[in-house]
Formats: structure tokens, sequence, C-alpha cells
């Protein structure tokens, strides 16, 4: 707890059942959707429109998660139409079935631009095995041998796996809209870093913010780099935002996280978004007294040990800091005979 703010509160210990949802707030439902993954859930929310819902994020394009939703249409949402779909930010788990409510359930998709944009590119990209692009990226990187071996004799993770197709036509929202959702007003507050351009929503009553995954609760969201921007510093635009989103941030307010469990205390959530970087940063630059490439360097960074289902997401975490650091002029790299960048203090 920082600046006399108040502790994080759940005031939801038991998400809700799958099929089921838990009301937070008049006319506000928070459903829960599975995820095949090490993190194997997303939430999602459903506003009472009167005559219609809307829906913020929806679960990757799946059967099972097909299924789940028509059996929450049937049930906790009463067999009203789905009227809009607001997608907080571009990953999968966020937007994956947002085309399906378009084409399907005849839904407006309310998100940013840049969110539209990188999903509905992603969705076309579809690769039977890595880019040579990706190839070098992971080399440079120092993955490891027997990862790259494997991985690049396999189809990589493909958007057009988990996201349905995205037809023309969408609503834009940027920062400082106001949007009127369910019977409240919120303002659009955008976050980057984690996602370009992702959609934080905040009601003009001071009780709720809908935070996806720039607001979570007890585990920080993955800041990557990847081939497409090798140089990029998310890192950079992480802490930028959340100094920034910061302003608006109240002990009472209800916040609604893309995963786990809604919570209070968003000062002190935010304080601890931030220092979780600058700690991750400072255990780095310790570790760079002598080189080593972004692969050797996941205890600094996370202090633990990482495994192959999340090898690849502490991978690009790692370059992400390590691109920070050399940003600030902190660290200097070069390459070392196989390719791999060799990252040391100074």
């Amino acid at each position: 707890m920082m600046d006399g703010a108040a502790p994080l509160n759940y005031p939801h210990t038991e998400p809700p059942a799958e099929g089921e949802a838990v009301e937070l707030a008049e006319g506000v439902l928070w459903l829960r959707l599975p995820l095949p993954l090490k993190l194997d859930h997303v939430n999602c929310y459903a506003l009472d429109e009167g005559d219609g819902w809307t829906i913020v994020d929806t679960g990757f394009d799946s059967r099972r998660i097909r299924a789940g939703w028509s059996s929450l249409l049937n049930g906790p949402l009463s067999g009203k139409p789905v009227r809009r779909v607001v997608a907080t930010h571009h990953h999968p788990d966020h937007i994956g079935l947002a085309g399906w409510f378009q084409t399907e359930h005849g839904a407006e998709l309310v998100t940013t631009r840049t969110a539209w944009l990188m999903a509905r590119m992603l969705v076309l990209d579809e690769q039977a095995v890595p880019t040579s692009e990706t190839l070098d990226y992971w080399r440079g990187a120092g993955m490891d041998k027997a990862i790259l071996a494997k991985r690049r004799a396999e189809r990589p993770f493909n958007f057009s796996d988990v996201v349905a197709p995205m037809p023309l036509g969408f609503r834009r929202i940027k920062e400082g809209d106001a949007i009127h959702l369910g019977d409240r007003l919120w303002d659009v507050h955008i976050g980057n870093g984690h996602a370009p351009e992702h959609a934080t929503l905040w009601s003009r009553d001071g009780e709720l913010v809908i935070g996806g995954d720039q607001l979570l609760p007890s585990i920080s969201p993955n800041l990557g780099v990847y081939a497409t921007e090798p140089e990029a510093d998310p890192v950079a635009e992480w802490l930028e935002s959340c100094e920034r989103l910061r302003q608006y941030a109240c002990d009472g307010q209800l916040v609604l996280p893309g995963h786990k469990l809604p919570f209070t205390g968003l000062p002190t959530r935010m304080r601890q978004l931030i220092d979780n970087h600058h700690g991750a940063l400072r255990r780095l630059l310790e570790l760079l007294q002598t080189p080593h490439p972004a692969a050797e360097c996941f205890q600094a960074l996370f202090m633990r040990e990482i495994g192959e289902g999340e090898y690849g997401l502490a991978l690009v975490e790692a370059v992400a800091h390590l691109n920070h650091l050399l940003h600030l002029g902190q660290v200097r790299r070069r390459r070392r005979e196989d390719g791999a960048w060799l990252w040391q203090r100074g």
C-alpha cells in the first residue's frame, strides 16, 4: 500500500461457473469463458441495454466457446440479442468472436482503430511455418537451440486458428471519448505497452472501471517485442500509460479486469504495476554486469523457473526489458557468432 491508498480488496471471491453470470452492479454481469492456456480463462462482461446487451470482450473462437455463448444467451442473458461488442484490445482471447457476433448476431463492433487494424491484419496473415524474420528474431534473442529446432518445423500460432473472420466496419473509440454503455456514461482512456491503443472505460458515476488487460489485479500483463517491430519499447509505453491512468484511479472503484477477480484499491494496484517493472529492470542491470542473451535473463526478470509453455512469452518480455534499457542508454549489445545479441551494462 502506497501514499495512504487502500489495499486491494476482492468483493467476489469466486468467479461465475461456465454458463453462469454474477451481477457486479445493476445491469452489469460478469461472465467467464475458458481458455486452453496456462491462464485458463478470460473475463467478459454483459451490460444491459434494455432491449439487448453490450458485450465487453468475447474469448477465443472455438466450438466450446461458441456453445458457451449460446448457453449464456439463452440462460442468464435471457434470450435478448447482443447489440454491440466492445473489444478492449486486439488479442485473440478478447476479440476472437467479435466477427462472429457481427455476422451471426448483427452486432456492432466498438474498439480502437489500432485494435481493429491489428486484429484484421493478423487474422488474414496465416503462416504454415515461422517466417525467416521470426527465425532471425528468435536467434537474435538466443532462443534455446532445441526449442528453436522444434518451433521452426511447427505451425506457429495463427490468429485465424482462434479468431473468427472479421468483416469490414467498426465504430472507433479513442482517448477522451465518452460512450453510453448500459445505463451509464463511460470515459475512454487509452493504455499501451501490453497492446497498442488498449481501451479502458471509466464510468462517470465513479463506480466501475473496465480494465481489460491494462488493469489486472494479481498478475502483470505481458510486455512483448516481436519480429514485426524488433526495436520496440513497450516497457516505456507501459510505464507512461500507468503513470497517466493513475490520475483517474480511486480506492472505491470496482475494476472489471480481463483476467482474475474484480477488485477495488486501484491506486495501490497502479503503483504495484509500475514498481514491478522498475524492480525487474534493476535486477536485470545487476545480471548484465556480464554479457547475456535475452534467453538467459528469465530468472532475473521473473524470479522463477520458466517452463516450455511460458517460454515464448518470457522471451519476448525479456527482449522488451532489454530494449528499454538500450533506449535509456544503460546497456549496449553486440552480436555473438551464432547471431544472438549479447547485452551488457555500460
